[in-house]
């Protein structure tokens, strides 16, 4: 039987993904942007975390047994931490405005980020994003989820890699003191 609780987490990331398509629009007009091989060493391991995370039976039955049991506490601390991880995520790209992209790019009068979301982490996005999936791997609680976080965590990563290449290229020293002063990825710790 399907209830209320079932829909929250599909209807929290279709919700994200909704504003993530509508909020493109807006984007400035590309300068430079990373090349197609690049872009599939962080989109295939999206794909495969994906499929891991929303796929059940996909890795066999011994990836199907849980490594946490099924609570009602869990599924609100789950459910709440995939709220904050997407919130946030949203919020820095209302913050990043028309320089957002979803590969990795320059854009035309781009502008470095330093305040809001961008003053606590350099990759506020991606902050979210890792919450809002680990959240996410602790409501479903099986194996599958649990290793859905590697590809996940390796996909973000390499885009934050190439990012930081891309960010120190066009900002030079103004970048070089922005990475000494600002985390990556966990606020408050350098």
């Amino acid at each position: 039987m399907i209830t209320f609780y079932h829909s929250i987490i599909p209807a929290l990331w279709l919700i994200w993904l909704a504003y993530w398509i509508i909020a493109a629009v807006g984007a400035k007009e590309t300068q430079r942007e990373e090349g197609f091989r690049s872009r599939l060493t962080h989109y295939v391991p999206l794909i495969v975390g994906g499929v891991l995370l929303g796929w059940p039976d996909v890795a066999g039955l011994a990836l199907e047994q849980r490594f946490l049991p099924r609570t009602l506490a869990g599924f609100w601390i789950a459910v709440a931490m995939i709220a904050i991880g997407l919130g946030f995520s949203i919020t820095a790209r209302v913050w990043l405005g028309g320089n957002w992209s979803g590969s990795v790019t320059i854009k035309k009068d781009h502008e470095l980020i330093r305040s809001g979301p961008y003053g606590l982490v350099r990759h506020p996005i991606y902050t979210g994003l890792l919450l809002a999936l680990i959240g996410n791997t602790l409501a479903v609680g099986k194996w599958r989820a649990l290793i859905a976080l590697v590809p996940f965590a390796f996909a973000i990563y390499r885009k934050m890699t190439v990012e930081e290449r891309f960010m120190a290229e066009q900002f030079g020293d103004d970048y070089t003191r922005y990475r000494k002063q600002v985390p990556a990825l966990i606020p408050f710790i350098a």
